[in-house]
Formats: C-alpha cells, sequence, structure tokens
C-alpha cells in the first residue's frame, strides 16, 4: 500500500478507505534514532536556525520516506505549512493542501472533505465504513484516557505515546487495537498510581523526550495530555463531518478553551503546564490560556529534540513544589 505522509491530524479515514497506509511526519521526526540530524538536514538545505524544530523535522521526515503524497493542512495548524508545501514541492513531493475552517463551517469542512476524497477516488459511503471500522479503537483510546485519570493506572508518558500515535495508528489500525488492548489488560491489573500533583498538559506534543518521566520523579503526573486526547477524537460523532468540527485543535485558542475548561473540572487538576515550541506564533496564545484558566499555570518552551534541559528542569521542580 502507498505511503500518504501529512503534517498534522487529518482525515485518515479517507486515506484508509482508499487502501493507503497514513503516515504521520511528526511521529516519524519525534521517533527518529537521531532526530537532531534531521533538523541538520534541513537547515542545511537553506532552512534558517529560527524556523520551528517541528517545521525542520517535517521537511526531512518527508524526504526520508519517500511517501506517495504529503497532505499538507495549510490553514489550522501551523503557519510555516505554505512554506514547507512550496519546499518539498521543489523536491518533487507530490502536495495535496487540506484546509480547516477558521469559523468552523460544517459547510466549508465538507467542501475540503469532498475534495480530498476526490483526491483518492472515494466516496462517503467508503469513507463512513472505514470511521465505524476505527470507531473500536477509538473507544478504547477513550478507556485508557478513563484509566488514566479515573482510576490511575496509566501514567501520563503511558497516556501521551498511545494518544499521540491515535493520529495514524502508527501506520497499521490492527497492530495498534492489538498493542493498545494488550497494555490496557496488563495497567488494570496495577495498583492505582498516588502521586501528589496532577498536572494538565496543554499545548502541541513535547519535543522534549523525557518530560514524563521528568516530572513523574518530581512526584507529578499528567493526567489530561490536551491535544494528545483530541488526535483519538473522543467524542460520539453522529457522521465524519461532526467528528472533525467536534476536533478542537485546529479552531484556535477559544475552541480549545472550551474543552480544557471541562475536561480539567473532572479531573481534579492542581496545575497547567503549557508547552510552547520556540519561534511557534501559538506562543502568542499562552496569554489567553493565562487569563481564562484559574489554576497555577507555568509555560514551558521548547526548541529542538532531546532530554528537558536543567533550566527548565529547575522551572518545574519549584512549579511543582509550590503545588505539593
Amino acid at each position: 500500500m502507498g505511503k500518504i505522509a501529512f503534517t498534522t491530524s487529518i482525515p485518515v479515514e479517507v486515506i484508509i478507505a482508499a487502501g493507503k497506509t497514513g503516515l504521520d511526519l511528526n511521529n516519524i521526526f519525534i521517533t527518529a534514532e537521531k532526530p537532531q540530524a534531521m533538523l541538520e538536514i534541513a537547515e542545511e538545505a537553506g532552512y534558517p536556525r529560527s524556523t520551528c524544530g517541528w517545521i525542520k523535522g517535517l521537511y526531512a521526515a518527508s524526504l526520508s520516506e519517500e511517501p506517495e503524497a504529503l497532505i499538507a493542512v495549510i490553514h489550522g495548524d501551523c503557519s510555516n505549512t505554505q512554506a514547507l508545501m512550496e519546499t518539498l514541492q521543489l523536491k518533487g513531493v507530490n502536495i495535496i493542501p487540506f484546509a480547516y475552517p477558521f469559523d468552523r463551517d460544517p459547510a466549508g469542512l465538507k467542501t475540503q472533505m469532498e475534495k480530498l476524497m476526490d483526491c483518492f477516488q472515494v466516496d462517503e459511503k467508503q469513507v463512513e465504513d472505514a470511521r465505524k471500522a476505527l470507531r473500536p479503537i477509538r473507544d478504547l483510546c477513550r478507556q485508557l484516557d478513563l484509566m488514566t485519570w479515573q482510576d490511575n493506572l496509566v501514567s501520563g508518558g503511558e497516556n501521551h505515546y498511545f494518544l499521540v500515535s491515535s493520529s495514524d495508528f502508527n501506520q497499521d489500525p490492527v497492530k495498534y487495537q492489538n498493542e493498545l488492548q494488550a497494555f490496557i489488560a496488563m495497567a488494570g491489573k496495577r495498583r492505582p498510581f498516588k502521586e501528589k500533583v496532577r498536572l494538565a498538559y496543554i499545548g502541541v506534543p513535547p519535543i522534549f523526550t523525557d518530560l514524563y518521566t521528568v516530572l513523574e520523579s518530581l512526584g507529578a503526573r499528567v493526567v489530561y495530555n490536551e491535544v494528545q486526547r483530541q488526535f483519538s477524537m473522543p467524542g460520539d460523532s453522529a457522521d465524519i463531518i461532526q467528528q472533525y468540527i467536534e476536533y478542537t485543535y485546529p479552531y484556535g485558542a477559544f475552541a480549545r478553551l472550551e474543552d480544557m475548561r471541562e475536561q480539567i473540572a473532572q479531573r481534579h487538576i492542581d496545575g497547567v503546564i503549557h508547552y510552547t515550541q520556540t519561534f511557534c506564533y501559538r506562543q502568542i496564545e499562552d496569554l489567553i490560556f493565562r487569563e481564562k484558566l484559574d489554576l497555577p499555570f507555568l509555560t514551558l518552551e521548547g526548541d529542538r529534540p532531546g532530554r528537558v534541559d536543567a533550566r527548565s528542569r529547575m522551572r518545574l521542580e519549584a512549579f511543582i513544589n509550590m503545588l505539593k
């Protein structure tokens, strides 16, 4: 099956309906043996050092994977995606643009979805069949999330891994489902965690490779991973249009804020960590979340892949000690 790469979560059901393999380039980049080297590839090609690390990683990952096509989300994700798309076109990558409507308009999303279906020569019934086939996997993701915050049997890092992987199901939905089922069965036999501090993690997934391990070593556990949870499509949607309208990430700070407030209220959160990526426009949204979320709040910035640096670790330790 041909690989169809994408720059952030898109209606993956369309790809599956077409008999293709979905490939989230973010996961390819951050799990690479040497992700730093991928940044160097982009910088050697001419990307400025002041460009977001994720964009540079996506550039190198796309070239290394040689996908049949790349779906670039030109609205609803990173403001640098258009330039990424153009530089990859220069390298001969087949680009398919996709845009989430800013106003969260179902008609606008339907138009974009139909264009995508036309590209892959599939119809609404085939896509809906694919969506229904993925529902048991998404239900397992929801169960894992409940086991994280309600049953206290899953760590923040484990929650992050499985939910962030649900963007492309690790390129193999059947294998991913089996891995998830086995993990849930194993975690169900654990004794509950009894950490002193319960955290919400909001913002894009971290470029730090050991953030959750560091937090747990300090006596805290993330019981809410905002964007990762959204990747798993946790709602009970009537159809694919509703599913991707309810998906909050592409629709701005206030769409996300509504979901954050609801989840933070029911998960008994002590404090919020907002991760922001260096050189990303979403850093500006930090002032909105700080004002609207009435909880102790720490903004954590990351630049290049690797372990949590000493300064960030000190800030995390001070924040957690304050919460204790």
